[in-house]
């Protein structure tokens, strides 16, 4: 057998820790990690920046193992109470002091600012106390749709505070907003906005560039910023909320992620959730999951759109999807997992 005496040569022993880390850094696996909305607001919450703050420090520490098993992440998220709280802010800003109110696409890219500012600050400091070195980066994500899309006919995502039928009428004609009838209050009307599907993750290159170099990336806040493209290829705002997590699955397949990850309030999907025929999903193929998606078997409200997306991701060249609850992310018997065709092996 040679002998390895050659190891002892200083410049062969940088030499050989050069490779073994770029190495790594190629075998290392690429997650997208979508956190749900419970991961920074809990219900019966207030929504205070301590309370906040305390749920996504929480939160970060469920992804440690998967820093610590050589993943490098995209972390995207949600924004709906706060993007709500925005638009409330602006409406009383407007009638309390005559400041003019703020287009849906600046508010959506302020929660995504202020969002991904407490999530890294908070995540430095997580990493700071495992010991681990990881740059972290937050960007405000534009989001391309299509402005033919048939969302913008049909808006159906509601925001923003309840008002009476007269308060909303008048709305409607000064600000041309569309209002629905709120079905938890069968006297308020609240504003509703168009939910387009995602085109394209702009700048997602970087994303991927960044992230497979070990950066953690924040991006993709609330969907990101919904925006188009007009005749003369000018970038145009979209009045309009991005689903989440089709946004996250879009992202990634665009930069290539091994795995996509969705983190909920449940530790797996159901089937009957809540009734006594209650059953768990711990894993399914792809045709399953369209046939339970397309019978109705999932809340459209709650998990529907999250099977969706992680079938999207499956379906254009992912290698697995999982849905769970942050905290059980690390025990690998929870969680559904979501794949092209079912493994033998996990049966």
């Amino acid at each position: 057998m040679q002998s390895l005496e050659f190891l002892e040569v200083p410049f062969i022993r940088v030499f050989v820790l050069i490779i073994n880390k770029i190495t790594f850094k190629i075998m290392s696996k690429l997650a997208v990690i979508a956190l749900g909305g419970n991961a920074l607001l809990r219900d019966r919450q207030s929504g205070t920046i301590e309370e906040q703050e305390t749920n996504t420090t929480e939160t970060l520490e469920n992804l440690i193992f998967l820093l610590k098993e050589g993943y490098n992440l995209v972390i995207t998220h949600g924004n709906g109470p706060q993007v709500g709280n925005i638009v409330l802010r602006n409406d009383a800003g407007e009638q309390t002091y005559n400041i003019p109110q703020m287009p849906l696409d600046i508010c959506v890219a302020d929660s995504q600012g202020g969002i991904g500012y407490m999530i890294e600050r908070c995540l430095r400091n997580v990493l700071k106390k495992h010991g681990l070195d990881r740059n972290v980066l937050t960007l405000v994500s534009l989001v391309e749709v299509s402005a033919e899309d048939s969302a913008f006919k049909n808006p159906t995502k509601r925001i923003g505070r309840i008002v009476n039928e007269n308060e909303a009428k008048k709305l409607s004609e000064e600000k041309g907003w569309i209002y629905k009838e709120e079905k938890k209050e069968t006297t308020g009307f609240r504003r509703v906005v168009p939910s387009p599907q995602p085109v394209q993750i702009m700048n997602w290159d970087v994303i991927e560039q960044n992230a497979r170099k070990g950066t953690i990336v924040i991006a993709v806040g609330g969907g990101g910023v919904p925006v188009y493209f007009d005749n003369e290829k000018n970038v145009r705002p979209a009045e309009a909320v991005i689903d989440k997590d089709l946004a996250s699955a879009l992202l990634a397949n665009q930069i290539k992620a091994d795995e996509f990850y969705i983190l909920t309030d449940v530790p797996y999907v159901y089937l009957d959730y809540k009734t006594e025929n209650q059953r768990v999903l711990e894993f399914i193929d792809y045709k399953d999951a369209m046939k339970y998606t397309e019978l109705g078997m999932f809340g459209e409200g709650s998990m529907a759109p999250k099977m969706k997306a992680a079938l999207h991701f499956i379906s254009h060249g992912g290698k697995q999807s999982i849905i769970t609850e942050a905290k059980k992310l690390e025990d690998k018997k929870f969680g559904t997992k979501i794949t092209m065709e079912y493994d033998p092996k996990d049966f």
